[in-house]
Order: structure tokens, then C-alpha cells, then sequence
């Protein structure tokens, strides 16, 4: 995790135009051997089996990075036996025996019951997503800005600036169009009921005062 102080400006939205500032980031963790995949995880015979989105191949998982990936799958899954999972892992080549091969997981990014899908055509040029419920929220971040939306509110689409506050946590924060708005995300496991998934970190939404909770996950965006 990023553990110094930096500084971001992302692009602005085309509709507010203008120039930018844009500061190196601390080097993150590498992550050289590793493959992000989002796929459909089950049980076969006693063990857990990993089939990605659009591949012809499965995988025995093997928790290299202690992700608690068995755990959580088992509570997630219930009567359907499957959950989708996003995660990042290595494929250790003397493993490959014909269409199985074992998945070394290093990151657990979010494993959902329900509405999460392989043909999600945004998920490559996403960030960060984060959302929230009672009343229901969600961000979608991006190079160009994040999006905010709210139950019985219209959409805020404004640029933002990301700042690190240390042990892999960040704020994103905005003063455009006569709005304040925050984002604070820390990485922590978070749970959603009502998907319900498990999510890799936790975010607060703060909103001219307002404080919605939630949870939220990097999207293939960014290689956290």
C-alpha cells in the first residue's frame, strides 16, 4: 500500500474544460505475475474452483495471499452454490494440465451473489466504484471525473483531487459547482446485505454535510 503523502488532479469533464496539475504518486506494491480476472467461483468435490469470464479453463484456487477467499465464497453463495468473484492471482505454469490449472490468489477485489456480470462494458476504464444504501448512492470514478448518484437527487458529475492519508488510504474531494463533496475510502473488508457482496475496502460519502457509508472496490482502471 501507498503509505506517503501525495497529491492528484485528475482531467477535468469536458463541460468544465481547463487545465490541470499533475503530481507522481508514490510506487505501489508490484504486482509483476499477477493477472486481474473476474470469473465465477463454485465448489467441485470439496474444493474451489475458479472459471474467468470468457475463458475455457478451470482453476483450482489455492488463498497464496490469505484473502479468506474459501470463507467468504462459502457465506455468499447460499442455495446457489456460486458467487462472481474479482480478483488478482498468479497461474504457476507447472500447474497447466490441459483445460485445469491451479490459481495462486494473491488480492480479493469483491465477490457478489447477484447483479455483478462479466459483460460490464465500463469496468476497463473504471477506477473506483463505491456505493451505499439507505437510502441508496453510488460514485463511479474515472480519468475525466466521478459521477455521484443519489436517491431522489440528480446526477453530480464534477472533476476531483486525490489525496493519500497514509496505510493505503485516500480521500477524493471536490469543490466544483458550488458543491462539497469527500470520498474517503480505507482499505478494509466491507460487506453490502443487500447485493450482497463482499467488498475490499470501505468508503464514506460526504455530501454538503450529508454522510452516507458503503463500500467500494478498484475497477480495471486502476492496478491497486
Amino acid at each position: 500500500m501507498r503509505a506517503a503523502r501525495s497529491l492528484m488532479f485528475v482531467a477535468l469533464l469536458p463541460l468544465f474544460g481547463g487545465c490541470q496539475l499533475l503530481q507522481s504518486s508514490p510506487q505501489a506494491p508490484s504486482t509483476a505475475g499477477l493477472t486481474r480476472m473476474q470469473g465465477e467461483l463454485s465448489m467441485a468435490n470439496g474444493k474451489l474452483v475458479f472459471a474467468p469470464c470468457q475463458e475455457n479453463r478451470q482453476y483450482l484456487v489455492n488463498d497464496a495471499g490469505a484473502t479468506s477467499v474459501l470463507q467468504e465464497a462459502a457465506t455468499l453463495a447460499g442455495t446457489q452454490h456460486k458467487v462472481f468473484a474479482d480478483l488478482r492471482g498468479r497461474v504457476p505454469s507447472a500447474t497447466v494440465s490441459g483445460n485445469q490449472a491451479q490459481l495462486d490468489v494473491q488480492q480479493l477485489y469483491r465477490l457478489q451473489r447477484l447483479g455483478a456480470s462479466c459483460d460490464n462494458p465500463d469496468f476497463q476504464r473504471l477506477i473506483l466504484r463505491a456505493s451505499g444504501n439507505t437510502p441508496d448512492w453510488s460514485v463511479n470514478v474515472t480519468g475525466k471525473g466521478m459521477v455521484i448518484q443519489r436517491a431522489g437527487q440528480p446526477a453530480l458529475a464534477l472533476p476531483y483531487l486525490e489525496e493519500q492519508v497514509g496505510d493505503g488510504r485516500f480521500n477524493l474531494s471536490s469543490e466544483a459547482n458550488n458543491q462539497h463533496v469527500e470520498l474517503w475510502i480505507a482499505p478494509q473488508r466491507c460487506v453490502d446485505p443487500t447485493l450482497p457482496s463482499v467488498q475490499s475496502m470501505s468508503a464514506e460519502l460526504r455530501v454538503n454535510g450529508q454522510v452516507q457509508r458503503g463500500c467500494a472496490y478498484f475497477g480495471g482502471a486502476r492496478s491497486d
